[in-house]
């Protein structure tokens, strides 16, 4: 219960933190913080819609900070999650309308299974293999294929070949066949849920079983803990770094489907989720946990569906909600930085105690 506390204990410090400092910004620039928080939290839970929608912006946010968390746990830095959630996307789309005559029960795990494989190889191949073999940094390489797949994507549908003519440059829907319907239509009606929550949580129980339960993820995890120290024990580091970059783009690129299939149907000009980038803070208040993903997705699902109604509602600009997250992130860094400095103190009191002790 101890170690339970401990892991939970620095993420809702930070949240209430956020929180309550949010709230003395609106105090001070003569808005009601309290009014405004009850606005939000209606937003984002106040009715069987909302509750639906938020669950539903959850979803990306949830399969992408899995796919941060597995690299961030090999001691990487996939920052290019945005633009494997693109190919992701792209690839999904062109399988759900192209291939009209599939049953359902064949399209969507091929459009699926595309999309898995588009956003795995954007982020195995070039990231990964220029990691392992000539030592380039993995956020300058995931950086700048992000923005390749961005371009790309834009291409595609202005004047590529996923482009509908006649059309504000956008791909053709997707078929019926490949869509995920919403698997609660009464009991969360008209909301943008869809059956793509289950994916994610088969998403969060067989990473959590891989990292933590498996020979290959103590290995992942060994080659983030010490890389030097897995090398010299004979682990094929350079394979590890490959296979984590790939398998965080396999889950980003899943994301990029799933919200094809069950919220957007198509791919548009005006398509920017940013969810690519929301994901690397999800895993970091996580902790790079996959249980702890869910929550962390939840609560800035939340934070965006709700702050429509707060600016719609008492007047605080929807932009207060990036305020509270940035004042998060800082926390979360913060207590990081304070672990390292009290190691370092820690260690400096062991060599002075030892001097004295030699001296005496």
């Amino acid at each position: 219960m101890k170690k339970l506390w401990k892991s939970v204990s620095l993420p809702l410090y930070a949240i209430i933190t956020g929180l309550i400092l949010g709230g003395i910004i609106m105090a001070i620039t003569k808005y009601n913080a309290i009014s405004a928080y009850e606005s939000l939290f209606n937003g984002a839970f106040g009715s069987p819609t909302a509750i639906g929608n938020t669950i539903a912006g959850a979803i990306p946010l949830m399969l992408t900070g899995l796919g941060i968390a597995v690299a961030f746990r090999t001691g990487l830095f996939n920052i290019g999650a945005e633009g494997q959630y693109w190919v992701g996307a792209m690839a999904a789309v062109f399988v759900g309308y192209n291939f009209t005559s599939m049953p359902w029960y064949l399209h969507i795990p091929l459009a699926l299974v595309a999309a898995m494989v588009a956003g795995g190889l954007w982020g195995g191949v070039i990231p990964g293999l220029a990691k392992a073999w000539v030592g380039a940094h993995e956020v300058i390489t995931t950086m700048m294929m992000s923005y390749v797949a961005i371009l790309l994507g834009h291409f595609m549908v202005e004047k590529g070949p996923m482009m509908q003519p006649g059309y504000t440059p956008q791909s053709p829907p997707i078929a019926a066949s490949a869509t995920l319907p919403n698997p609660f239509p009464n009991l969360l009606p008209n909301s943008s849920l869809s059956d793509g929550i289950f994916v994610a949580i088969v998403a969060v129980i067989i990473i959590h079983i891989l990292l933590f339960n498996t020979t290959l993820g103590y290995k992942l995890r060994a080659v983030g803990y010490n890389n030097f120290a897995a090398k010299y024990s004979g682990l094929p580091v350079a394979w590890f770094t490959v296979l984590s970059l790939g398998l965080s783009g396999v889950l980003a690129g899943l994301a990029g489907g799933v919200q094809m299939l069950g919220v957007d149907y198509q791919l548009t000009d005006t398509f920017n989720s940013g969810y690519g980038y929301t994901a690397i803070v999800v895993s970091l208040l996580a902790k790079n946990n996959p249980i702890g993903i869910v929550f962390a997705a939840i609560f800035f699902s939340a934070l965006s569906t709700g702050s429509q109604m707060m600016q719609i509602t008492s007047g605080v600009s929807a932009n207060m909600t990036d305020v509270i997250t940035g004042i998060i992130i800082f926390f979360v860094a913060t207590d990081r930085l304070y672990t390292y400095l009290r190691k370092m103190v820690t260690k400096r009191q062991t060599v002075a105690l030892a001097a004295k002790g030699v001296r005496d």
